[in-house]
């Protein structure tokens, strides 16, 4: 009888106490799985990747082979991904002293198409698992294989989408979620309705988030105009490019107010706007802006608390979830959105109960997130070898990492903003990254440039003067000789980064953008001076011009930031004198626990933070929730701590001319 999940099936081989030491060949990533993680973290077992056989020695030997010896020494799992036969290049010592597992997509979906299955993100494999498990199907080949992913995991049976309707709504269901399709089964589902639906541009909607959205958003006019003219109900013809889409569909129309809300569509003016506002087509259509960003606000707010995840959640929701409540964040800061009594209320009462939430899932989850997979990037440090994958051994293709410090998702909001209208045809796909804690700028954007997490650069752990030197290492490792790194841009004129990337060998760019930094330490006005003072910034059109000699030279571009930043209130000054390796506002650093403990004593609720991913001796007290370590009664802008604001932070490939 198969396990109860994929998961299960797994984890029935990690059982507490059997063995100090286990290596794994696992070749298809299913250990990197956030349910397998935080399970395994949860029974006492550290996992250890086997990749680079110097970095894994000097991790071994300084984290866990003192352990070792002690009675109650957690499991350690050497995670090695590659074919069983790999486990024979482990080191000998290793290979002695520890019981060999190997996992494989093979062994837990014997009926399947490896290739197929194999390219499904690790969070539909369990919708498979139990589909596989009910169904028992003979082996399929690769085209019933694909048939099978599609209706099972992903709800889409091609056969009978027969109507526009149909099709919008398997697309809304799919991009409104964000879900990422292999590219194999979208063009396996766009082979079977080409037929169907010959006049939509279904090679760029169906695979493609944001050409989809701008196809909705051009199609919104013409069904606005439709109704004005008094055509009623709309005409489900199949050529999208002759007919109104029916967005007055029911299995549409549910789509529609979170569209708006959302910022995914934009209402637009229209000559018959007094009539279309008093209906539901009001949601798309620019009237009074006040009464507009109110609704919006009530209509974000009622989103945010329906999707505030859970405690067993996925980073992938906590993500979706921090999109959201960036985008109430900033409509609150908008001249036109501030928010009513009851709006302010229902703001306050769902920031208490995110920041609870929060708090809890990263207690038990964020320590796993770094075994993820980089691809997408989770965190920060996987950034790099996202972008090494991206641009592969194509020799013509380049990359550019542009990191805005301290740059939140709700100032991202705003200068998403200022972009869209500067460059009309730049496209955004957002994703966002975990910051590493403590959320500052000598351990997170220094994760960023090394490719790595903090445990191994403990000897510029206080300091940035090293990025450029790890950065380069990294790209040297990948194969890459033509890395280039600036920093301290903001205002322009950018000639020197023109005659770096000038260079006929340059393929990776690495660009600090230190402006929200600078406007956030000198803050004295809280969120709405941030976001007043960001805006204003990104209007002039620095920014902007910036990426526009990034495309200009041929590079991909990619924004993320280092960490975000949150207003806090004081809750009194620490007078540890000189102990304390960072001061920090909402951060102090020491090097001795006896320090941080005495410290901790005085400040209720402040948080020990555990050591995972840290050099040894960087032991981090972050302030109480909310608060941070200055005058009581004094409010400042600030970072350091796990706020959402502080370690969700964007992670955005902009495109130009789509």
């Amino acid at each position: 009888m198969p396990a109860a999940s994929w998961q299960d099936a797994i984890l029935s081989e990690f059982t507490p106490g059997v063995s100090p030491l286990t290596v794994v060949a696992d070749p298809d990533g299913l250990l990197q799985d956030d349910e397998i993680l935080a399970t395994l973290q949860k029974r006492g077992f550290s996992l250890l990747r086997f990749e680079d056989p110097i970095a894994f020695r000097y991790a071994y030997e300084s984290r866990y082979r003192r352990r070792e010896a002690q009675a109650d020494a957690e499991g350690l799992v050497v995670l090695v991904p590659a074919p069983p036969a790999e486990l024979d290049n482990l080191p000998h010592d290793i290979l002695t002293r520890s019981r060999r597992l190997a996992f494989s997509l093979a062994e837990l979906f014997p009926s399947l198409n490896q290739a197929v299955v194999s390219a499904l993100e690790p969070a539909d494999r369990a919708a498979l698992y139990e589909a596989a498990s009910l169904q028992q199907p003979a082996a399929l080949g690769e085209k019933a294989s694909k048939d099978f992913v599609l209706h099972h995991v992903f709800g889409v049976v091609p056969d009978l989408l027969r109507t526009p309707a149909a099709l919008l709504s398997v697309l809304l269901r799919r991009h409104y979620a964000g879900r990422r399709v292999p590219p194999a089964l979208d063009a396996r589902f766009i082979e079977a309705i080409k037929e169907r639906f010959q006049h939509w541009p279904l090679g760029r909607i169906v695979p493609d988030r944001e050409a989809f959205f701008d196809f909705l958003q051009q199609r919104w006019r013409m069904f606005l105009d439709a109704r004005a003219e008094g055509t009623g109900a709309v005409r489900e013809g199949t050529d999208a490019l002759a007919s109104v889409l029916p967005f007055d569909h029911k299995d549409v129309r549910v789509y529609i107010d979170n569209l708006f809300a959302e910022g995914l569509l934009h209402p637009i003016s229209h000559w018959q706007a007094a009539t279309l506002s008093k209906t539901w087509l009001g949601v798309g259509v620019q009237w009074d802006a006040r009464q507009d960003a109110a609704a919006r606000l009530d209509r974000l707010l009622a989103i945010a608390a329906e999707s505030l995840p859970e405690q067993e959640a996925r980073h992938q929701d906590w993500f979706r979830f921090a999109k959201v409540w960036a985008r109430v964040a900033a409509l609150t800061q908008e001249p036109d959105g501030k928010p009513n009594e009851k709006q302010q209320q229902a703001v306050d009462g769902l920031r208490t109960r995110m920041d609870a939430a929060f708090n809890r899932w990263v207690a038990s989850r964020y320590a796993s997130l770094a075994s993820l997979p980089p691809n997408p990037p989770v965190m920060l440090h996987h950034v790099p070898r996202f972008l090494a994958r991206e641009i592969g051994d194509d020799t013509t293709t380049k990359a550019a990492l542009v990191v805005v410090d301290g740059l939140a998702l709700d100032q991202w909001a705003v200068m998403r903003q200022q972009l869209a209208q500067q460059r009309p045809g730049w496209r955004f796909r957002e994703d966002a990254a975990f910051a590493w804690v403590p959320t500052i700028t000598s351990v997170s954007r220094q994760a960023i440039f090394a490719g790595s997490p903090p445990f191994y650069f403990p000897n510029s752990i206080h300091a940035t003067h090293k990025e450029d030197m790890l950065w380069r290492r990294f790209w040297t490792d990948q194969g890459i000789q033509g890395a280039v790194y600036a920093r301290s841009l903001g205002d322009g004129p950018f000639e020197d980064v023109a005659a770096l990337v000038d260079q006929p060998n340059v393929r990776v760019a690495g660009l600090v953008v230190d402006k929200v930094d600078r406007i956030m330490h000198g803050m004295t006005l809280g969120t709405a001076g941030m976001h007043n003072q960001v805006r204003q910034w990104a209007s002039q059109g620095h920014f902007a011009a910036l990426l526009d000699l990034l495309f200009a030279h041929g590079f991909r571009v990619y924004i993320t930031s280092d960490h975000g930043n949150v207003e806090a209130a004081g809750c009194g000054r620490p007078n540890e004198g000189a102990v304390a390796d960072v001061r920090g506002e909402r951060v102090r650093v020491y090097s001795e626990e006896g320090l941080r403990r005495s410290v901790a004593d005085r400040f209720a609720g402040a948080w020990s933070w555990p050591a995972e991913g840290l050099p040894a001796g960087h032991l981090p007290l972050l302030a109480p929730g909310r608060k941070a370590f200055v005058r009581e009664g004094e409010r400042v802008v600030a970072h350091g701590g796990v706020c959402i604001e502080e370690l969700i932070v964007p992670f955005v490939q902009v495109v130009a001319g789509i």
